[in-house]
């Protein structure tokens, strides 16, 4: 048994954001012997192929996503549709049960990692099958939202009520404002399927799974094995293997080699993260007004084709030289390393902060939607890592002024927050990097599988 190679299943969320943390996982896992069946939206393979390293043991299962009235046509994943079509996404999603429970059937795997498919848990149970829910949210977001204590799903959720953690919930300098909170309870406010079907998802399934490590999140941790009294088995960091085109492309090297090492403002808000237009500009004028150079890679705002249409009037002319607004895909892992390059402006989502972390650059932080608002505090807050863009209480309106001034902050080595920062970062950066600590997760992880498949027997 100590020698068995496992066969795991893997059914990410519709989201290239999803998909791809797994793949991570199924590569490291792969990487030991292991067979991983990964089930993947069929005109959307072509996306994250280049992520399988391992295609003799990573197999992918394609799904035909149906039709859902008010869907789009060919819309496959939350890049496809604006935020609020995700629930007919999540619709169509639910319809591939029956595709999926018969794949399952013939594969035989001894376990499978599900998201937010909160039918999994009752499938397996009928095909004798583990099932644990691999949470792409964090410890601590999942602890501060869905902790059964809070009982929020049972009456309608109040911004007050998501301002605080719940009662017990460990020490710590997550207090959202009101603005993030607003945000929270709209989307538990939306017939409360989504966080309904993550509660029933961590509450049915046989253990849940985090790509996380003890050593940062390890109160959380304790809390949400004690809420769900269930194991909580641990991945650790997860870093991606190198990319096969480890070198920037030759514009970009030429463009940062022009400036001195770490004075380069790189940002990015993700593959699906979209602003308004006033706080796109108001994002990228705040970038100009810190009089360093920057490249933001960035989605069109709301209501607009491309970045070039939205930017203001001007702008092009003052940073020519300085800055760039690019509205494509950015090879981050490599950005991010690269000398030149000494601030990252983050929407806070999980791989990005954590190849962040693994790298020398200095962090604000903006979070948009969502869970990435604890996220924000918990690395600004717990961990000091980062500084926040101050945004209006009520409003959440963020402004250049405020951008420029988070960028200087954590950009000034010389400054008392500036240290405190640079210190904490490096501490965790040689904590990340250091040799066998990945490997350590995710063999006790193996071990850990394993003992469940004796159980199971």
């Amino acid at each position: 048994m100590a020698n068995q190679a496992l066969h795991i299943a893997m059914t990410p969320w519709f989201a290239l954001g999803h998909l791809t943390p797994f793949l991570h996982v199924a590569n490291k896992l792969a990487n030991r012997g292991h067979r991983v069946s990964f089930f993947v939206p069929k005109n959307s393979s072509p996306k994250v192929e280049h992520l399988n390293h391992h295609p003799h043991l990573i197999s992918f299962i394609l799904i035909n996503v149906p039709h859902v009235d008010g869907l789009p046509s060919g819309s496959e994943t939350t890049h496809d549709i604006p935020f609020s079509l995700q629930p007919l996404l999540m619709k169509a999603m639910d319809l591939t049960e029956p595709f999926i429970e018969a794949s399952l059937r013939d594969l035989k795997p001894h376990f499978i990692l599900f998201d937010f498919q909160h039918w999994m848990p009752q499938l397996a149970r009928r095909l004798r099958i583990k099932s644990f829910h691999f949470s792409i949210i964090s410890p601590a977001s999942i602890g501060y939202l869905f902790s059964p204590e809070r009982k929020l799903l049972d009456k309608p959720v109040t911004e007050t009520e998501l301002m605080v953690p719940p009662p017990s919930f460990p020490p710590s300098a997550i207090r959202l404002q009101l603005y993030a909170a607003r945000m929270l309870a709209k989307i538990h406010g939306e017939g409360g399927s989504f966080p309904q079907r993550i509660l029933t998802s961590l509450s049915e399934s046989d253990a849940i799974v985090f790509k996380a490590f003890r050593d940062i999140e390890g109160p959380y941790i304790d809390y949400l094995e004690k809420q769900f009294c269930k194991p909580i088995f641990l991945v650790g960091p997860v870093l991606p293997d190198p990319p096969q085109n480890s070198t920037l492309e030759e514009r970009w090297v030429n463009w940062l080699g022009s400036f001195r090492p770490k004075s380069v403002i790189y940002c990015s808000f993700g593959s699906e993260c979209t602003l308004n237009k006033d706080q796109f500009q108001e994002l990228i004028l705040g970038l100009e007004l810190t009089g360093m150079p920057f490249l933001a890679a960035l989605r069109p705002p709301m209501g607009a084709e491309t970045v070039e249409s939205a930017l203001p009037e001007g702008f092009n002319e003052r940073v020519k030289g300085r800055g760039i607004v690019h509205g494509g895909w950015v090879q981050q892992v490599v950005m991010l390393n690269h000398p030149s390059v000494g601030c990252f402006l983050s929407h806070c989502g999980s791989g990005s902060m954590t190849e962040a972390l693994c790298s020398e650059t200095q962090l604000v932080l903006l979070p948009n939607f969502g869970d990435l608002f604890i996220n924000s505090k918990f690395l600004s807050g717990d961990l000091k890592v980062g500084v926040e863009v101050e945004r209006g209480e009520e409003d959440g309106v963020f402004t250049r002024e405020g951008v420029c001034k988070a960028v200087k902050t954590v950009m000034d080595s010389d400054s008392e927050i500036g240290q405190t920062i640079r210190s904490n970062h490096n501490k965790w950066t040689q904590f990340l990097l250091a040799p066998g600590l990945e490997d350590a997760y995710l063999d006790e992880f193996v071990r850990k599988l394993r003992s469940q498949l004796i159980l199971n027997n």
